[in-house]
């Protein structure tokens, strides 16, 4: 029973901020008999401010009056008992303020909503799902070293129905696997999928912590959905919102009169920009409240790691530098990235993050937020101006591609290409680009594959790779018909093409954030805007040369620095007539040569395709062994043999000796002939 748990640690803990299950405790839990039946519900709810809470219900008809809590703690814990099955039974809580103030809310803790509009809470059997991800949980690796290609999904746009009505995680799950694997992403992340009354806010503006969105089906759904990708070898990252809550009434803002999980300051709390309302990170009970939740999602839906959105907004004092950093956030983060990872050192555990903040993907230990990665939102800016402007007007703006690479080893980054730059009249990707039809789409092709082939794990925003014209919306599904058209059908082609190379080839991503994994041919080119540089896996011999051409001129017989390599041999070309290109390719080996350019003893001569990008793998050698000939059988005297065989009985080692000396011998031959 769940007051049996409530004693003096639970209570200490709670407030201290170190309670990691409040779900276990407060909220609606039934309770069942031997057999398993529901024969019962309890309910639980932190609200020190009250003066008296009822259950206002659908099992009461709604009537105030007829069922109370009652404290039970005087720190402000109410409990009720309620006898029969109440599985799916709507309810709120009516809470009556020291102020005489009344007002309904929802159950913080609630597992389940009813579909918005309706503002109620359900009562749900979460307990019970039998998983099948055993091998995943047990064997998926930790991916510094490893391809991370990350999916950006904002499940109720993806696909719908005919009526443009949402598809449930049962329906999406079949149909989203087959898509990821097809393109070789290695996650997904799914954009803010518990309670929220807005559609528009795309789920950052929650009201229901615990509560996985109604609109695509029960809490058990969503566990089937994880439990389905992750037996497919995909990953799952939760993208969370712990910095700032909805204001709207039933939710968490000001929850029993007080502002109990915020700042009681309104200069601190009330995000005027956003329309929210900041939380009180330093707060034991709102602590409390947010690890749970944490704990919550990775204990019962198996997710693999947290997205964790606006920390810019949480490390310094309204997301302003100048007002200072808040330490009790930052040591809300820190606290968490310990919690995380000691459940589970695996845990990907990403930063939202615009600020210059030092530190954040530094370990804990070593006085960093604790992060594994962090959103290079430097990168996707300063990338998406530089291809905004005509091609003409780059050279004086080139080194807004190169700046990355000055600060790349200061932090773990992801390269995002996210929702939030195809919105909200900023343009679709191939908007963006300046020129005619076909330089838009060549410009298109060059941005995804120099991201690529970056230094940094990557992520794509749903409907990126269908370039389309129009922004994304999150009334209706993407444009998948816009297949249909010959240029969108080679530009998905493409991307498909290139994110399975980029999976494949170690050289884009074993060694992501050493220095040794990244080298620049020339990166001074800017009269030409060009562009080479050289990717190196853990064995430099397995390394890609990259050369990218962002005007719409086509250089041949280009003399191109390398390694000293025999030849090399193009795996990617953006010109390619299959994506929609020019088709100005290396269709042959490139062999190289011992002449100096930017300053290397070897180049090759090659064609660069106008606004594209070839990438080049080296070639060379393979080792060869000479086997050693067979020694020559020669008869000999029979007194000579007789000899051998009493020598060959006493003397078995120095026979072994003879032989190693002739295979070394041999060996040294075999070597100078290679």
């Amino acid at each position: 029973m769940v007051r049996d748990k409530i004693d003096g640690n639970f209570l200490y803990f709670f407030d201290q901020g170190e309670c990691y299950n409040a779900y276990d405790i407060f909220g609606a839990h039934v309770v069942k008999d031997a057999k398993g039946n529901i024969v019962g519900c309890e309910f639980c709810l932190f609200a020190p401010n009250a003066r008296r809470v009822e259950i206002v219900a659908e099992w009461n008809g709604f009537f105030p009056n007829s069922q109370e809590l009652y404290c039970i703690d005087e720190k402000g814990i109410w409990y009720a008992y309620l006898e029969g099955n109440l599985e799916w039974g709507r309810y709120k809580y009516l809470i009556t303020t020291h102020q005489g103030e009344q007002i309904y809310k929802a159950d913080p803790y609630a597992f389940y909503a009813d579909l918005r509009p309706s503002q109620d809470s359900k009562v749900y059997d979460i307990d019970g799902y039998e998983w099948h991800d055993q091998k995943w949980m047990k064997n998926h690796e930790v991916t510094y070293e490893k391809p991370l290609l990350i999916y950006e999904l904002h499940m109720g746009s993806w696909r719908r129905k005919p009526d443009n009505s949402f598809n449930m995680f049962t329906d999406i799950a079949p149909m989203l696997i087959d898509y990821l694997k097809d393109f070789g992403y290695t996650h997904v992340e799914v954009m803010p999928i518990y309670e929220h009354p807005l559609d528009m806010s795309w789920g950052y503006q929650g009201t229901g912590y615990y509560a996985v969105s109604s609109r695509y089906g029960v809490p058990k759904d969503f566990m089937w959905f994880v439990d389905q990708l992750h037996q497919a070898g995909i990953g799952v990252i939760m993208d969370w919102v712990p910095g700032h809550i909805c204001r709207d009434g039933h939710g968490l803002y000001r929850f029993d009169g007080s502002f109990l999980y915020e700042y009681e300051k309104a200069e601190d709390r009330e995000n005027y920009e956003w329309g929210t309302a900041n939380l009180d990170l330093g707060k034991g009970i709102t602590r409390s409240f947010l690890y749970s939740n944490a704990m919550f999602y990775m204990n019962y839906f198996h997710v693999d790691g947290f997205r964790i959105d606006a920390v810019s907004n949480i490390v310094y004092w309204m997301g302003n530098v100048h007002k200072g950093t808040n330490e009790g956030a930052c040591d809300f983060l820190r606290n968490l990235s310990r919690l995380l990872f000691a459940k589970d050192d695996r845990v990907l555990l990403m930063a939202e993050d615009s600020s210059a903040f030092d530190g954040v993907t530094r370990p804990v230990d070593m006085g960093g937020l604790g992060f594994n990665y962090k959103w290079d939102m430097g990168w996707m800016n300063d990338t998406l101006k530089y291809f905004k402007k005509d091609p003409i007007y780059r050279k004086y703006h080139h080194h807004m591609l190169t700046f990355s690479m000055v600060y790349n080893h200061h932090e773990q980054f992801c390269l995002p290409l996210s929702h939030d730059e195809v919105v909200h009249m900023k343009g679709s990707l191939l908007n963006k680009m300046p020129g005619d039809e076909w330089q838009k789409f060549a410009n298109f092709r060059t941005l995804i594959a120099y991201m690529m082939t970056h230094p940094g794990k990557k992520l794509l925003f749903m409907g990126n790779e269908l370039a389309s014209y129009d922004e994304w919306h999150y009334e209706k599904e993407l444009p998948w018909n816009i297949l249909q058209f010959p240029n969108h059908d080679a530009s998905c082609r493409f991307v498909k093409e290139l994110t399975m190379m980029y999976k494949n080839e170690p050289a884009l991503w074993e060694q992501d954030f050493r220095d040794e994994g990244f080298r620049w041919i020339d990166a001074d080119n800017a009269d030409q805007s060009l562009y080479s540089y050289i990717r190196y896996a853990k064995d430099p011999k397995n390394h890609l040369l990259v050369v990218m051409n962002c005007t719409p001129n086509t250089y041949d017989n280009y003399r191109m620095a390398c390694e000293d390599a025999v030849e090399y041999v193009e795996i990617m070309n953006t010109d390619r007539d299959i994506y929609g290109g020019s088709n100005r390719i290396n269709p042959f080996p490139l062999k190289v040569e011992n002449v100096w350019q930017y300053g290397r003893e070897h180049s090759i001569m090659m064609t660069i395709p106008p606004l594209g990008v070839s990438i080049l793998k080296a070639v060379y050698p393979k080792e060869t062994k000479k086997a050693a000939p067979k020694a020559k059988k020669t008869a000999a005297p029979k007194e000579k043999k007789e000899e051998t065989k009493v020598e060959k009985k006493a003397s078995p080692k120095a026979k072994k000796t003879t032989t190693a000396k002739k295979s070394t011998t041999t060996t040294k031959k075999a070597t100078k002939v290679a």
